[in-house]
């Protein structure tokens, strides 16, 4: 294959519910394939669950690259080269065990029963404003958003008088369209940052910023650690509650099994989990030594690019992947990650998710999308790819 005939990974909409044709047909043909970036640099897709999961479990590929200035990027994002350690990956493979140990205290089963009030408390305040409003409403506008964004505030610890300049940075940093400008937001959440946590060390409280000064860290990693947080915890819960909602309005009698029966109610969450697909779905990282994989082999230093998306529908793991089964069990997706790189956050969005499901259809009946599912306005210009609006009635 020469360098004009690798094919290009899109960012932006991504087809609803299923990999689009280009990307199963690369997962047919090969489980690792080079591919370029949105970024315009070389990389190696992985496509199959087997060698994912391989993958995630291999200490040979981290986050950590030995000069971070030059290593091949997935997208000119702020957010993104947060990403990446310097170092080598015995040095990546350290730091991420020592701020997994440190953080998840703040998602154990005892902490996470502890912010389910919370969480529930956040969901029915916000339907409480739509049925006070009125049909029609922004589902993603009025809920999804304020639901997510309500959660990680608490969790990490943000002021009410900060939380918008943060949305506002957040949403700055995510753009794609406009680098400099990302860059530039970046620098202003660093510095925004570094003066929460500030604060915090004056006035420490239950969250996981003033954990993260417990634990004797910087200023500087706990910002960017928190920066990290937000970012994957924030898209992921509000576009799978987005794309949760389409899929069970769209299913009555699957909506009603997980109504009826909290059993399956979970088992919905992990089907929404695998198939809602509304934003990227590759996770970079680097090879810190040569690998040998899938036939071919990826280099120190490659990018190597995880596509969760592709290996939740491999029909080589999953029965009748294509079909959304709020009764499928067990459900090994990859969404959350795996072994060392499975999300610490993972037992929070779960709870997000139920109590949202739960919420929005026990009060709202009725709760349907306006829009059909192909038609909605998906986001083109931002890392999330997620829904721009979500038009509903009930």
């Amino acid at each position: 294959m020469t360098t004009n005939d690798i094919p290009t990974v899109a960012t932006g909409p991504k087809q609803r519910l299923r990999p689009s044709p280009e990307m199963a047909r690369l997962q047919e043909q090969a489980p690792v394939h080079r591919v370029r970036t949105p970024a315009g640099d070389e990389a190696w897709l992985v496509t199959r669950y087997a060698e994912l999961k391989q993958l995630l479990m291999d200490k040979r590929v981290g986050r950590s690259h030995k000069d971070p200035a030059s290593a091949p990027r997935y997208m000119d994002n702020p957010f993104m080269d947060m990403l990446i350690i310097e170092g080598d990956g015995e040095t990546g493979m350290r730091e991420h065990t020592d701020m997994r140990s440190t953080l998840s205290p703040m998602f154990s089963l005892r902490r996470i029963n502890a912010l389910r009030p919370m969480v529930d408390a956040s969901a029915n305040e916000l339907v409480d404003a739509m049925e006070a409003a009125g049909p029609p409403a922004d589902l993603h506008r009025d809920f999804s958003m304020p639901f997510a964004l309500n959660v990680l505030y608490g969790l990490i610890g943000v002021a009410p008088d900060k939380r918008g300049r943060m949305f506002e940075l957040l949403g700055a940093m995510a753009v794609l369209t406009d680098p400099q400008s990302a860059r530039d937001a970046g620098l202003a959440m660093s510095a925004f940052l570094n003066d929460l946590v500030a604060g915090k060390r004056s006035d420490p409280g239950d969250d996981v910023i003033s954990r993260l000064i417990e634990a004797g860290l910087s200023d500087q990693v706990i910002a960017t650690r928190c920066a990290g947080l937000l970012f994957a915890g924030l898209d992921s819960v509000v576009s799978h509650i987005d794309v949760g909602v389409v899929l069970l309005a769209e299913y009555p009698e699957q909506r009603a099994a997980a109504q009826a029966d909290p059993t399956v109610l979970k088992h919905a969450v992990e089907e929404v989990l695998r198939t809602a697909s509304a934003g990227d779905s590759s996770l970079p990282r680097y090879a810190n030594a040569d690998i040998e994989i899938g036939g071919v082999t990826i280099r120190e230093g490659d990018l190597v690019l995880l596509d969760f998306t592709l290996t939740n529908f491999d029909p080589r793991e999953f029965d009748r992947p294509e079909e959304f089964d709020v009764e499928r069990h067990p459900n090994p997706h990859m969404t959350f990650g795996h072994g060392i790189w499975h999300c610490v956050g993972a037992p929070l969005a779960r709870v997000e998710l139920q109590s949202a499901f739960v919420t929005l259809f026990g009060r709202l009946p009725g709760l349907r999308p306006t829009t059909p599912l192909l038609d909605l306005d998906a986001d083109s210009v931002s890392l999330s790819g997620g829904f721009n609006h979500l038009p509903v009635t009930w």
